[in-house]
């Protein structure tokens, strides 16, 4: 696959992101997965975080502009049945360590990119998870490999962030919106919606993910996805530059906060359990889209552990870390160890699947 496409969409995310922000976004927002699933999950009351409730746009374009892109080109292929119930928990904590770091990996280098140096220490988390949870695969962890399933399945999660669309479009009295806070920050829908679906199909082609990315490079020396990762950085700092937007520190940056420990260990739940379900958050959004269950059941888990994470108050805000963050922040990091280090290879016997390989 040529490395032009990664590059593109790299640079594609990063100006995007800032044009968002310029026009409404929070800063350093302008794409989010976890923050904005984080938003969409208190806009349907599944929390009661008032600050942060808003249907996003920007996500269901993501994953229609997959589904788009993936029946012209013929990829669109249903498919399930790996691991889903592994895949839902590891969701959880993927997105319990998100919102203690606020924010998933291609917020880390967005943030970065707008002079928050506080992502220096979220990037050093999110590289240690990807290398821990590499040597765990390497040592035979596996989730099982996917089958092909009847149509309808890949169509459910297209329908979802359709039908989403459409209670953005409606507003009924059971959704909720921010009146003030980031969930009351937004640029117009229709650029959310078409910066979504335009970054949604050039994702797809490309295959683009941070957390890939450094896992390939530093371990197999392949510096495709990396690319696209290092594009965003620079198209982001050079646009942020470019519109007076950035401001390089610790303190006073964007929904963010200065505790570098948490950052670090917050990325790297991200990182480790991101590697362990084959894709950080953006690369489930866009797996879901192209008719994969299992990452669908993934982005239902991350939707669900915001919710975990807001009604027990476990995410972090500017002001730091929580001590209900810090516990669930140590129990994410060890039920995904635990996860990656009892999970092997998987092989059927007279009817019965039994665990072998990886000790």
């Amino acid at each position: 696959m040529a490395h032009g496409m990664v590059i593109l969409t790299g640079a594609a995310i990063g100006v995007m992101s800032v044009l968002l922000v310029r026009v409404g976004n929070p800063g350093n927002m302008g794409y989010c997965i976890a923050c904005f699933l984080r938003d969409i999950a208190g806009a349907l009351g599944f929390h009661r975080a008032i600050a942060v409730q808003y249907l996003r746009p920007e996500i269901m374009g993501l994953g229609l502009g997959a589904f788009l892109s993936s029946l012209f080109t013929k990829e669109f292929r249903p498919r399930s049945g790996s691991s889903p119930l592994l895949r839902f928990v590891l969701g959880v904590t993927l997105m319990i360590g998100a919102l203690i770091f606020l924010g998933c990996p291609t917020r880390a280098f967005l943030r970065l990119a707008g002079g928050d140096w506080n992502a220096l220490y979220g990037i050093a988390g999110l590289a240690t998870g990807v290398a821990g949870g590499f040597l765990i695969v390497k040592r035979g962890f596996t989730l099982g490999r996917a089958t092909v399933t009847g149509y309808a399945s890949g169509h459910v999660m297209p329908m979802i962030m359709a039908g989403l669309l459409a209670l953005l479009y409606f507003a009924p009295s059971f959704i909720f919106r921010s009146a003030t806070g980031p969930g009351s920050m937004a640029a117009p829908v229709l650029l959310s919606l078409g910066a979504g679906l335009l970054l949604g199909i050039l994702a797809q082609r490309s295959r683009f993910c941070t957390a890939g990315g450094i896992r390939d490079v530093v371990f197999i020396r392949d510096t495709y996805l990396i690319k696209g990762a290092i594009a965003l950085l620079v198209s982001a700092f050079v646009a942020n530059m470019a519109f007076g937007m950035f401001k390089a520190g610790f303190v006073g940056q964007p929904v963010a906060h200065t505790n570098a420990v948490w950052n670090f260990i917050g990325m790297a739940v991200v990182g480790l359990s991101a590697v362990l379900l084959g894709g950080c958050p953006l690369r489930q959004v866009i797996m879901s889209g192209e008719g994969n269950a299992d990452a669908a059941v993934t982005v239902l888990g991350l939707l669900v552990g915001a919710a975990i994470a807001h009604n027990f108050g476990l995410a972090s805000s500017p002001q730091g870390v929580t001590p209900n963050g810090m516990i669930a922040g140590g129990l994410s990091l060890a039920i995904a160890l635990g996860i990656g280090l009892s999970n092997g290879p998987v092989s059927v016997v007279s009817g019965t699947a039994s665990a072998v390989g990886g000790e």
